[in-house]
């Protein structure tokens, strides 16, 4: 399938229609002026400004006297969020912001929710291991945003993505939101959506990539109170890298989390301004996680009421609070705890921010985009982009005997089992699409017009299940977790209360996980028991301790919700149609006596593929094809700061194909067991054979020295290894530095 990049024109002629090109055009302001510095135009706009403007902007307004509109924000994580809603239609909805400890809810009534392009979530997007897949979703994002702020009342131009936090426990709640468990891996996924977000203009935003949760948020429950704890080593190598790397892409935003590092809220820690602010170049908007400012009176209780809590954010770097009101920051003013210094400072990074998006100019060229008569997800190369996401996601994690892929020629009869099999579910922060491809409905679209039939029970509750199975070629079993932790009822179907679940195995923001087993597993053995022909769909945000599964079914594919064209992804896969190369993102574990306490965030107690000392299910970066790929004649190279790794990648089976190369390095004194710094998806022809390049920058090759509190490239012997997965190198060199 050939994806055609957006044409939006050519930028250097929108720029000529810009106003004020000419030395001669006048303005109000100076700051109007675009052909002014970036710092005079925010100084003379701050200057202007009341203090009442300028507290506005520091919770989140423009200046409409000035003519500055405000930029507006919206979820973000695999499709926007219109409305600011994380409302699942037609469920209830419980208030999220009841102090830690209470269960005081509130119900407000239902907002409208509206369409965009529904993406597959963070984790499936992190499993096509392809830079361009996570540039594709932040270029999509950026531009509906675009087109409803310029089709609705309101401006969606701040993106709160991508997320750059760390999956490093399959028990984390939001699992589904990380690209995985390895910082290298979601720090080149991280910045590839930054680009994309943002989009290519030297001068403009489409967009403004605000990632989040800084820092070391990957525990759901208490998080409000919470304090993650390890050493400047793991801050720099592992947890702070990914947000690195997206800065270092263009990103100048980001949002706190609610947990304490080493006991300081992160919405009151220093390194906002000593690591954001002054290494990295972070001088957009900071804004704090929504309730964060109450709970570091009432959760972390550091400080002693609402005044302080904003005096403390504010003087620690943050330019914004999402849910607090005017009045707040101006009692802390009015208490003499801001200084008029602090406010202006705050007000021109969140000026900054609305420069870039050219909502300080008379026009930018993202304001001459046409549209069209459709809306953008309404379209056919939208359409296309969300399924070829979603067939880059499918990752394969077992194909014995070659049951897949099936021949509609020979496989007549096809029994679909299981419930997750009729619908698309959406998730707390995913879009809402126009339409959605269930996996049946993938399916049956699949085998239409074939001599084939199609029989569908979701669940074996008398037995009859098994003599389905019995008449079938092949069954299908689709199983997996309800990304809304609610109950499965059908119709009468409720959103289940914020923080609580119905399945000890389901989590999702608010709510960790109780337990690695998947409820619905017993469904696949009595369909196996019945027809040893049987394939796994298992649609999950997670990873699962599938054992059973693992070692008897001799077909298991993995695909995460929420994809608009989930169901065509994972029937183009079973079918043939697309040849499959994602790659798991975490190490899945076999026994939740595997994992340290989920608290314990120092991963080298035996977390992720680095530090990990049993026997996984499925390793870090595993996944199969239906061809088979051979790997030959390494060679290493240094020039100038860059190492270069070169070999010969030849495509041996029979049957057009990608594989996901991987490069891991192993550090000399390095109590890691290797550690990702490259990886490629290529894809080769049958018979084919290239030559693979893969550059590696020195800096990626370089760990924390605590001594020399920097970067460096440690002395003596590094193995580069070179393979298909964290546990199948086939290739291994070696470098000195």
């Amino acid at each position: 399938m050939q994806i055609q990049n957006f044409v939006f024109g050519s930028i250097a002629a929108a720029l000529m229609l810009l106003p004020g090109v000419s030395s001669a055009q006048s303005y109000e302001y100076p700051f109007q002026n675009p052909s002014l510095p970036e710092e005079e135009r925010l100084d003379n706009a701050v200057s202007l400004m009341t203090l009442d403007e300028k507290i506005s902007t520091i919770v989140g307004q423009g200046v409409p006297r000035l003519g500055i509109a405000n930029p507006g924000s919206t979820e973000a994580i695999h499709g926007i969020v219109r409305g600011g809603s994380n409302q699942l239609p037609n469920m209830g909805f419980a208030g999220q912001f009841q102090q830690a400890g209470q269960n005081k809810r509130r119900t407000p009534p239902p907002p409208k929710m509206v369409n965009s392009t529904a993406f597959p979530q963070a984790y499936g997007v992190g499993e096509t291991w392809d830079r361009e897949m996570a540039h594709i979703v932040g270029d999509v994002m950026s531009y509906e945003a675009r087109y409803y702020s310029k089709n609705s009342e309101r401006n969606c131009l701040i993106l709160w993505a991508p997320n750059a936090d760390l999956a490093r426990d399959p028990r984390w709640g939001r699992t589904e939101e990380s690209f995985g468990e390895d910082p290298y891996l979601v720090g080149e996924m991280v910045a590839a959506e930054v680009k994309g977000i943002q989009g290519d203009d030297p001068v403009y935003w489409r967009g403004a990539a605000l990632m989040k949760h800084f820092l070391a948020n990957s525990n759901e429950d208490n998080r409000y109170s919470t304090d993650s704890r390890f050493d400047e080593s793991l801050f720099r190598d592992y947890y702070s890298y990914g947000f690195w790397k997206g800065a270092k892409a263009g990103a100048k935003s980001l949002m706190t989390a609610y947990n304490r590092y080493n006991g300081v809220p992160c919405i009151d820690n220093p390194f906002i301004t000593d690591i954001l602010n002054k290494e990295w170049g972070m001088d957009g908007t900071i804004v704090d996680d929504a309730g964060a400012l109450l709970f570091s009176v009432s959760a972390h209780k550091y400080a002693k009421d609402i005044n302080e809590a904003v005096k403390l954010a504010l003087e620690a770097g943050l330019t914004r609070f999402i849910d607090s009101n005017f009045q707040q920051v101006k009692d802390a003013y009015d208490a003499g705890l801001l200084s008029d210094e602090l406010i202006d400072e705050r007000t021109k990074s969140n000026l900054r921010t609305m420069l870039r998006l050219g909502l300080m100019d008379a026009s930018c060229p993202y304001d001459k985009i046409e549209f069209g008569d459709k809306a953008p997800w309404e379209t056919d190369e939208f359409k296309e982009k969300a399924r070829l996401v979603a067939q880059k996601s499918v990752v394969l994690l077992k194909n014995d005997g070659d049951l897949l892929p099936l021949d509609k020629k020979k496989t007549k009869k096809i029994a679909v089992f299981g419930n997750r099999a009729e619908q698309v579910l959406k998730d707390w922060y995913g879009a809402l699409p126009a339409y959605s491809v269930s996996p049946l409905d993938g399916i049956k679209n699949a085998v239409k017009g074939e001599d084939v039939e199609v029989r569908f029970q979701r669940w074996d509750s008398d037995g009859s299940a098994q003599e389905v199975a019995k008449w079938a070629d092949v069954c299908i079993v689709c199983v997996g977790n309800h990304p809304a932790t609610s109950p499965d009822w059908g119709q009468m179907s409720i959103q289940a209360p914020w923080g609580y679940g119905t399945v000890a195995g389901d989590g999702r923001e608010a709510l960790d996980r109780r337990s690695l087993q998947l409820e619905t597993e017993d469904l696949i053995k009595v369909v196996w028991q019945a027809n040893h022909n049987t394939v796994v769909a298992l649609i999950s945000s997670f990873p699962y301790a599938i054992n059973w599964t693992a070692e008897n079914v001799p077909a298991i594919v993995h695909i995460t919700q929420c994809g608009q064209e989930l169901g065509n992804a994972i029937a183009d896969v079973i079918f043939g149609d697309y040849n499959p190369a994602g790659r798991t993102t975490q190490t899945w574990v076999g026994d939740i006596l595997d994992l340290p306490n989920l608290l314990d965030y120092d991963i080298r107690h035996g977390r992720t593929y680095m530090y990990f000392k049993g026997k996984p299910i499925f390793p870090f970066g595993f996944g199969l094809s239906y061809t088979k790929f051979k790997y030959s004649k390494a060679k290493v190279r240094r020039e100038g700061d860059k190492c270069i790794v070169s070999f010969n990648l030849q495509n041996i089976g029979q049957r057009d194909g990608e594989e996901v190369v991987q490069l891991y390095a192993k550090f000399p004194g390095d109590d890691a067991s290797k550690r990702l710094r490259g990886f490629e998806r290529i894809a080769l022809a049958k018979g084919e054979k290239k030559r693979v390049e893969i550059v590696v920058p020195e800096d990626d090759l370089k760990l924390w020295d605590a001594e020399s509190h920097g970067f460096v490239l440690r002395k003596g012997k590094t193995k580069i290894l070179v393979g298909a997965s964290s546990d199948d190198i086939r290739l291994k060199k070696n470098i000195r530095f």
